[in-house]
């Protein structure tokens, strides 16, 4: 292979010919053959900082015309998706990010070169900058794309989804479950509309996370007190990549705080953690729901996306749903990785930043992805009318209804016989009570008791 060899402060470094990056990144190349480049949405967001940053510095005449200029153009071609190969450094690199940094400063400028502009990595792409502030306000970046154009329009359609399948459905009584164990009757919608409950809590945590991240410590440079930045670069900057990447970014009030904790990107992490243990709750209900067909609970029946078994036939699995539940239970373990990360901050800097912001990314994709395949799931299920009606009717449990009229230990004896002998609740209170029958039949109405049910007049 074809190589050319570039200099460092460390000295001679042999890099493939055709290389966009220059000695700095093939050092980490080298260095880390561990797992695998940073991900894409990290790469676009470092990208969009050397662009307002060159935006802030040309600004305050601190930068020619011309290159920043250039700058921009390289750092926006790379923000758009391309290039994506020249960005091959790891995940588990140096702790601040220096290398993924690095890695774009230097393929920035050799893009300005061929360009015909002389751009310095260092004293062109990142001035006023340092990994220091650079990576985290990428980090921050990525996340809130990640939040608000992949996992909050993903969460919205699902909620749509089952709140209108819960209206479908606010009709459908159905045996409520505590315990595993017969319980009082609920609607399948009411069941349904639990779950949206679930996740517009979750979204409003989520909502949360994404405001704290957008306040981000570009200018706080090396340990937080802005050295080598302009005073006006933070807000400069920040104004200048609002207008690009359409949020209402801000410079951090502490950098210090932005740059030797992760405490705000670590709120995403939680709030993803959050919605993946609603998911996980809503998936196993659904795996619940939907088992059998015979010998299991088959309340609802999934739609069936292939078959289920290599060896039964015409067996058919809840997939889906266990594709969502591994993909919560990988979001639960990549969210403790984060707290070990963000506990990682000694003094002025943190140094596991660039595995938080693999992480952010991975679980927020992962996430949305979960979501888009649950939606077209909900969409097809079938609720099991009559199955349902005919347990619910054999429910022993109805007999609660009675606590407040004939007490709770005849109450009790009527649930046992009831289930002794499989006979409806309200053929045995026929001959354990006096009651009316009319007012038994009220009393012991499923669909009345998903109300609270009446008292006895």
């Amino acid at each position: 292979m074809a190589e050319r060899i570039e200099r460092d402060s460390l000295g001679d470094v042999r890099i493939p010919a055709d290389a966009l990056w220059g000695p700095q990144t093939q050092r980490a190349v080298d260095n880390f053959p561990i797992s695998g480049p940073m991900p894409a949405p990290f790469i676009r967001a470092l990208a969009q900082v050397k662009w307002g940053a060159a935006a802030a510095n040309a600004e305050l005449g601190l930068l020619p015309g011309d290159k920043a200029a250039a700058i921009q153009a390289a750092a926006a071609a790379i923000a758009d998706g391309a290039h994506a190969e020249a960005f091959p450094v790891d995940v588990f690199q140096t702790g601040s990010g220096t290398s993924s940094n690095m890695n774009m400063n230097e393929v920035i400028a050799h893009l300005c070169q061929q360009q015909g502009v002389a751009v310095h990595p260092n004293d062109d792409v990142n001035l006023g900058q340092s990994s220091n502030d650079s990576v985290p306000t990428a980090l921050h970046l990525a996340a809130a794309d990640s939040l608000k154009d992949g996992v909050l329009p993903a969460l919205s359609a699902l909620m749509q989804q089952l709140d209108k399948r819960a209206g479908e459905w606010a009709d459908v009584v159905k045996t409520g479950r505590t315990h595993l164990m017969d319980a009082m009757p609920l609607t399948l919608g009411q069941e349904l509309s639990g779950w949206v409950a679930q996740l517009q809590f979750a979204e409003r945590q989520l909502q949360q996370s994404y405001e704290a991240v957008l306040s981000v410590p570009q200018g706080g440079t090396a340990v937080g007190t802005g050295i080598n930045a302009d005073p006006d670069f933070a807000a400069r900057f920040a104004a200048a990549l609002a207008q690009r990447s359409g949020h209402p970014l801000q410079p951090l009030a502490s950098p210090f705080s932005g740059q030797s904790a992760l405490d705000r990107p670590l709120s995403v992490s939680a709030a993803l953690r959050a919605l993946a243990v609603v998911l996980m709750k809503i998936c196993n209900d659904l795996r619940w729901m939907n088992s059998g067909p015979i010998h299991g609970l088959a309340e609802i029946q999934l739609p069936a996306v292939q078959p289920g078994s290599s060896i039964m036939p015409g067996k058919v699995n809840p997939v889906v749903c266990e594709s969502v539940c591994m993909i919560a239970a990988q979001t639960m373990g990549l969210d403790q990785a984060n707290v070990i990360a963000a506990q990682s901050g000694n003094f002025q800097l943190n140094v596991m930043m660039p595995l938080m912001a693999a992480n952010l990314v991975q679980m927020a994709g992962y996430l949305e992805r979960g979501m888009g395949i649950l939606v077209p799931m909900l969409a097809g299920m079938q609720a099991n009318r009559e199955h349902l009606a005919e347990t619910v009717a054999r429910n022993p449990v109805l007999v609660t209804a009675l606590n407040p009229v004939i007490g709770y230990e005849k109450a009790a004896d009527i649930a046992k016989e009831a289930f002794r002998t499989g006979r409806p609740v309200l053929e045995v209170a026929r001959e354990y009570t006096d009651l009316d029958d009319q007012v038994l039949r009220q009393l012991l109405d499923p669909e009345q008791l998903t109300h609270g049910g009446i008292q006895a007049q």
